[in-house]
């Protein structure tokens, strides 16, 4: 009955409600429900055929609520005591500091009431921590978990339940004797070292990424090529490596299973421990040590059992687990392969074109269907995952795999071969990197030619896509239920109803006379104009310059714009501009009209390097004119400060008068009045992301708005919106919209 299976299934059911849907509160009452229908489908045992599955479901269900129970009680319900609290704490570095975008950061573990905890350690990068070093001092500490003042899925999810910033003078105590724990970091930074000396700079990133998982030394524009051809998870360390090196470890031992379980074992475990232990690699490892197990005591290795075995065991360790991307990517590819992949090769090899090959033609052919079946199992079981965390789906993904992952295999042998030689022979280390490189070269190659292609990947941005996956995954169900398998029809069927899809994603905006979209960003801003088949694009900026180019392109491309005619930006500040280099090399620009004002981080120059088409300072009134629709820009006349040098941007259309006044406050919205007279308004986008010092009583009744669109970051640290405002437009009669709680907003006309 395959009882770990079902057991797996109950309890990471559980575990994913528990973490997702409900609170503590709710953990025993759930496991009574569950007991309730372990009774049930205990009494229906002797009557319906499933009963037995049902019941080991129910069962492994009611465990994992208890377990969830006694998790929160004893190991988490203590950090609320410390949440948003200044302390003095003594802090344990378990890596080395890396560079953010606002000082430095490094991981490290804290002791409270005798329990210790991973924490995020942030500082001004004056200090530099390595492995084992202690740093004392006063912190503000905030929890992650929900409700704490940290709130953070992606910290939970890598088992980090604290950050610690610091408040005052810290006291850094170096390690003398380097701790067993900290030898997987030291030995991590040790390797990167010798990648960095011996691969050329165009493939040391890659070759860092693919051994160790470090990204770092990715380039935005080769990561994105990598997301939408499909192989985003070859450098980002998971199962696929690990089954490599154990595959390099069997072949070297000859296949004895005793010798290649002595060796490979610890080989995968410090592996594993030096990739930092990502939720990919001990899934992976702990399947690969139930396999070494059942090959020494010639038992039946049964992979749905081992997985399930081994979701288990993470879970119990840290049910949080459940929310990490990389753990539910890892858990459903495997699945996939193991449900679909051998009914797909078994249709692929039991046609009769392959009847009659022989020989190595039947090889081929056996390896082909092989790797489309893997490919293809894979790809349905992840891709309403990789439409959730990357909003898109990659169509070009079986191909990119296909092309590639032969490939994969000899890279990795041939980096482990170039660190191996690098220790006593640099320069024959640095040949075999020449070597390898070609190799890697011929990988980038691929990623980005593929992801070139225009239909490489949708996006679901669109609803209409988002229907067609809906569409999709109902036809498979059809298809999975129909006697008679007809997998040309399936195909058909889909490729029809993505074509139906795209082209409603495409032809829909057409069809209004103009479509404002305020781009949830975050905490930050970006605007999109479209009126007479003419694309603006206002600002591009968030608290992360990449998640903002993200996000802007996800809605561009899945409209099928590939160039916009304009990109305008109200002033230079990363949360306005800072996603626009990474956006025009995705979507490139007819043209970019910038501020006349002060640009500390010299964005305007990297802008040119990256720009396509004409680059305009608007240093006076500039008039955008096209068919019934008008954009004016209006700079300043007064020297302020950045700021209130911005840009602002009055779009016209028929009846609709839209103005964008950046991050300008009210002495530059009183400029603006005083220079120009403005429209009575149907939208106003509030300004400076509803700081109380923008969006004055004199722009509201010179200008009185019936809608005004706050683009905003949820939780953020500076209060925005404030009440103040809140108040000043709910007085003044306009209905607000705001993106941290509506979402994207669109406006039709």
């Amino acid at each position: 009955m395959r009882k770990m299976m079902w057991f797996g299934i109950g309890f990471a059911a559980a575990i994913a409600i528990g973490v997702y849907g409900t609170g503590a509160e709710s953990y025993l009452l759930l496991s009574g429900v569950s007991a309730v229908m372990l009774a049930i489908s205990l009494l229906c045992m002797l009557r319906f055929r499933f009963a037995r599955q049902a019941a080991m479901v129910c069962f492994a269900a009611c465990v994992g609520f208890l377990w969830l129970t006694g998790f929160d009680a004893i190991y988490l319900s203590g950090l609320d005591a410390y949440n948003d609290k200044v302390l003095t704490v003594t802090l344990t570095a378990t890596d080395y500091s890396g560079a953010t975008d606002y000082g430095a950061a490094t991981q490290g573990t804290i002791t409270l009431d005798g329990k210790q905890y991973r924490i995020q350690i942030y500082h001004d990068g004056q200090i530099s921590l390595s492995p084992g070093d202690t740093v004392t001092g006063q912190f503000l500490l905030r929890s992650t978990l929900p409700g704490g003042a940290q709130d953070s899925q992606h910290y939970r999810s890598n088992h980090v339940f604290l950050t610690a910033r610091p408040r005052g003078e810290l006291s850094v105590s170096q390690c003398i004797k380097i701790p067993l724990s900290a030898y997987p970091a030291v030995l991590r930074r040790q390797i990167q070292q010798k990648i960095e000396s011996a691969f050329p700079a165009d493939t040391a990133g890659f070759a860092k990424a693919l051994l160790l998982g470090d990204t770092d030394a990715i380039d935005y524009q080769t990561d994105t090529s990598f997301k939408v051809s499909g192989i985003r998870h070859v450098i980002a360390v998971s199962g696929l490596h690990v089954s490599v090196l154990f595959s390099l470890v069997h072949i070297l031992t000859g296949g004895k299973k005793w010798f290649t379980a002595l060796l490979g074992l610890p080989a995968l475990f410090v592996f594993a421990a030096v990739a930092g232990f990502s939720p990919s690699i001990t899934r992976a490892c702990i399947m690969h040590s139930l396999m070494v197990m059942a090959m020494l005591l010639d038992k039946e290795y049964d992979p749905p059992t081992s997985l399930a075995f081994a979701v288990v065991c993470m879970l119990a360790a840290d049910p949080w687990v459940v929310t990490n991307a990389g753990f539910q990517l890892s858990v459903f590819c495997v699945a996939g392969i193991f449900i679909l992949s051998g009914p797909i090769k078994n249709y692929w090899t039991d046609k009769k074109r392959f009847a009659k090959a022989k020989g190595i033609r039947k090889k081929l052919a056996a390896g082909f269907a092989t790797s489309v079946a893997v490919s293809l199992g894979a790809v349905i079981f992840t891709a309403p995952l990789c439409a959730n965390y990357f909003e898109m789906v990659s169509l070009a993904s079986p191909l990119t795999n296909l092309l590639t992952l032969w490939a994969i295999s000899f890279i990795f042998y041939g980096i482990v071969l170039v660190c191996g030689l690098s220790l006593f022979a640099p320069g024959l280390a640095s040949a075999a990197a020449w070597l390898v490189s070609w190799l890697i070269r011929y990988v980038l190659w691929i990623a980005k030619a593929v992801a070139s292609f225009p239909l490489a990947a949708v996006y679901t941005e669109s609803v209409y896509v988002v229907l067609w996956l809906v569409f999709a995954y109902g036809l498979l169900l059809v298809f999975c239920l129909w006697k008679k398998k007809r997998p040309l029809l399936l195909g058909c069927c889909a490729a029809v109803g993505l074509c139906v899809a795209l082209a409603a994603s495409w032809t829909e905006p057409l069809l209004d006379d103009y479509r404002i979209t305020v781009v949830d960003v975050g905490q930050g801003q970006c605007i999109l104009l479209q009126s007479d088949r003419k694309t603006y694009l206002v600002d591009c900026g968030s608290y992360s310059d990449t998640y903002a180019a993200d996000r802007a392109a996800s809605v561009l491309l899945s409209q099928g714009i590939s160039r916009l005619d304009g990109v305008i930006l109200t002033h230079f500040d990363s949360d306005h501009a800072g996603g626009v280099a990474y956006l025009l090399t995705r979507v490139r620009a007819d043209a970019l009209y910038l501020p006349n004002c002060l640009d500390e981080d010299n964005t305007a120059q990297v802008l040119l390097d990256y720009a396509g088409g004409d680059v305009i300072t608007v240093q006076q009134d500039t008039v955008l004119s096209f068919g019934e629709t008008r954009i004016t820009l209006y700079p300043s006349e007064k020297g302020f400060s950045n700021n209130e040098n911005g840009l602002c941007i009055l779009f016209q259309r028929d009846n609709c008068d839209i103005l964008i006044t950046g991050d300008r406050s009210a002495s530059g919205e009183r400029e603006l009045l005083q220079h120009t007279a403005l429209p009575d308004l149907e939208i106003l986008i509030v300004g400076h992301h509803g700081s109380k010092y923008s969006t004055s009583r004199e722009l509201l009744i010179k200008t009185t708005p019936d809608i005004a669109i706050i683009s905003v970051g949820a939780d953020n640290s500076y209060g925005h919106p404030t009440q103040e405002v809140l108040d000043r437009l709910t007085y003044y009669g306009c209905r607000i919209y705001r993106t941290d709680q509506d979402g994207t907003v669109i406006i039709r006309g």
